[in-house]
C-alpha cells in the first residue's frame, strides 16, 4: 500500500494540536487557518434548514415482519437521500462504550513523547499525528489511524504496542463493530434486492481501518476545520462520537448543516464504494468536522471495505440497458492506493471513477 502513497513529513516534524492549545495563543497559527471554508447554515428556524439524520432501530429488524419491512424501507430511503443515518439499539452495550470512551481519552492524555512512539513514519499514512503534505493546511485535530483487518496487515509497531487496557478494549470493540457491519451489509443487500452472497463475498474479512480523532477547543473556531470536506472511500463507515460533543456536518442541497447525534447512537455513512456498487442508487455524503471554542471532541470511526484482492464496480444485477453502469471497474487494492495518493477534496475522487457517457451520434434526415 505504501508504494503509491506520497512522501509525508517524518513523525518528528509533526505538530500536535493538543500540545499547541496548552499554550496561550493570541491567534491561530497560519498553518491551520482555512479562510476558504464555507460557513454552515445559520437560522432560527432549524426545522426547515437542518436535516434530521434518519434514526434506524436495529431492534425492529428482529420484530414482526411488518415492522421489519417498514424499517427496511426507512434504511433504503436514508441510504438514497442522505447517505447517512443514526443507528440505535445496535447491540453494543453502554458499558463497553464507556470503557472505550475512557481508554481513548486516556490515550490522548498520554505525554507527547509516548504518543510519538506511534508517529506516522515517512512515506506512510498509518499511526499517530496530523499528516501534512507539502504546504497543505493542517486540520485542527490529532488522529491515530491504522489498518485493523486483515489482521496480517496490522503494523507490528502500532496495535500490538498500544497500552494493554486500550488494546483489549479496542479488540472487543472492533470485533463487535465487525459483526454489526456485516449485519448492516446484509440489510443493505435486502434493500438493493441483491443476493446477500454477493455482498458477503466482497466484505467478509475485508479491508478495514480505524481512526481515533481528538479535536481540541480552538479560540477562533471559525478560522479552522477539524477535518476537511470529504466523502468516505468505503462501503460503510460506523462513527462513534465517544464524548457526545457535536461537530459533524454534512453538505445537503449545497449548504453545510450540523448533525445532532443521539446519546450512544452510531452514525453510519454510505461511502463511495457503496455508491459504486449500487450503481449510483445510494449516494455517499460529503461531510466535515468542525470544532468549538470550549469543548474537546473525540470520535472513533471504523471503515469497512471489500477485500483488497476483489474487484469493485456496479453490481451486475443493478445494471440494465436502461440503467447502464455509471462507474468503471477497479481492483480494490488499486482503489485504496489511488485514494491515499491524493488529498481530501469533497467527492472529487469518486468523480474520477465515473464512466463518460457515450455520445449519441445522430444523422440529419434520419
Amino acid at each position: 500500500m505504501e508504494s503509491q502513497v506520497p512522501p509525508l513529513h517524518t513523525s518528528s516534524s509533526m505538530v500536535s494540536v493538543q500540545e499547541l492549545v496548552k499554550n496561550t495563543m493570541d491567534a491561530v497559527p497560519e498553518r491551520y487557518v482555512r479562510r476558504d471554508q464555507e460557513p454552515q447554515i445559520l437560522s432560527d428556524d432549524r426545522s426547515t434548514q437542518t436535516p434530521i439524520a434518519p434514526i434506524i432501530d436495529m431492534g425492529k429488524f428482529s420484530s414482526n415482519q411488518t415492522v421489519g419491512d417498514q424499517e427496511l424501507q426507512k434504511l433504503h430511503g436514508a441510504c438514497k437521500d442522505m447517505g447517512l443515518f443514526q443507528l440505535v439499539n445496535h447491540g453494543i452495550g453502554p458499558s463497553l462504550l464507556e470503557d472505550l470512551r475512557h481508554e481513548i481519552d486516556e490515550f490522548f492524555k498520554l505525554p507527547l513523547s509516548e504518543k510519538m512512539k506511534f508517529g506516522v513514519r515517512s512515506g506512510e499514512v498509518e499511526g499517530y499525528g496530523n499528516v501534512m503534505r507539502s504546504e497543505e493546511k493542517l486540520d485542527w485535530g490529532d488522529r491515530f489511524f491504522m489498518v485493523v483487518n486483515p489482521v496480517a496487515k496490522r503494523r507490528p509497531h502500532l496495535f500490538p504496542e498500544l497500552p494493554l487496557s486500550l488494546r483489549n478494549t479496542l479488540d472487543t470493540y472492533i470485533k463487535e463493530t465487525q459483526k454489526l457491519g456485516m449485519q448492516l451489509l446484509a440489510l443493505i443487500s435486502k434493500c438493493l434486492d441483491i443476493e446477500m452472497n454477493e455482498m458477503k463475498e466482497l466484505f467478509e474479512d475485508g479491508f478495514q481501518t480505524m481512526r481515533m480523532t481528538y479535536y481540541p477547543p480552538c479560540p477562533q473556531p471559525e478560522l479552522v476545520i477539524g477535518m476537511r470536506p470529504h466523502s468516505d472511500a468505503t462501503g460503510i463507515t460506523i462513527l462513534n462520537q465517544t464524548n457526545g460533543v457535536h461537530g459533524l456536518q454534512i453538505k445537503k442541497d449545497g449548504v453545510w448543516a450540523p448533525i445532532d447525534i443521539l446519546p450512544n447512537a452510531f452514525v453510519v455513512n454510505v461511502g463511495d464504494v457503496m455508491e459504486i456498487l449500487s450503481n449510483g442508487l445510494y449516494s455517499s455524503n460529503e461531510h466535515r468536522a468542525t470544532v468549538n471554542s470550549t469543548k474537546e471532541r473525540i470520535s472513533i470511526a471504523m471503515f469497512f471495505n471489500p477485500k483488497l484482492d476483489s474487484e469493485i464496480g456496479p453490481i451486475q444485477s443493478l445494471t440494465t440497458k436502461e440503467s447502464p453502469a455509471l462507474f468503471r471497474r477497479i481492483k480494490m487494492e488499486k482503489y485504496v492506493k489511488d485514494y491515499f495518493s491524493q488529498k481530501l477534496n469533497g467527492k472529487s475522487f469518486l468523480e474520477r471513477m465515473k464512466l463518460q457517457p457515450k455520445k449519441v451520434v445522430s444523422f440529419q434526415g434520419e
